[in-house]
């Protein structure tokens, strides 16, 4: 799909949602209790804000107007986050990797010094040390 279809798709749906929010929360059983509902409200205006107050941040904010300094600390935030995250990931692989190098690394001293004793072991003569290590040459 391109970007276009994309972007009308999930407008849509977001029409569709907030249009069965909007009839369920009209079509809800009133509660007798006052505070809730004025709870309820609180909410609802916490969330969304006025047609008017809507378009005039729509209309203020175009897309070549400079962002403001919130929009840009929330967007540095989130890049920040993600360098962490990130950072975290590849330190922790990097670890583990090392990890199964370093035992790599001992499995292979450890066959290395088996495999040069059994040699020492096959090649001794009675001699202590052995007399291939202490040769004497005139």
């Amino acid at each position: 799909m391109t970007w276009q279809q994309v972007l009308l798709l999930s407008c849509l749906s977001a029409m569709v949602l907030l249009s069965m929010l909007r009839e369920g929360t009209s079509a809800s059983v009133g509660s007798p209790q006052a505070a809730g509902e004025a709870a309820q409200e609180g909410v609802k205006q916490k969330i969304f804000m006025q047609e008017s107050d809507a378009s005039d941040f729509l209309k203020r904010r175009s897309k070549r107007s400079p962002k403001s300094r919130d929009e840009v600390n929330a967007e540095n935030r989130q890049k920040l986050r993600a360098d962490e995250l990130r950072r975290e990931y590849y330190e922790e692989q990097r670890k583990e990797f090392e990890n199964f190098v370093e035992e790599q690394k001992d499995e292979q001293e450890e066959r290395s010094r088996e495999a040069v004793e059994q040699w020492r072991q096959w090649h001794y003569d009675g001699l202590y040390p052995s007399y291939l290590y202490n040769r004497h040459h005139i």
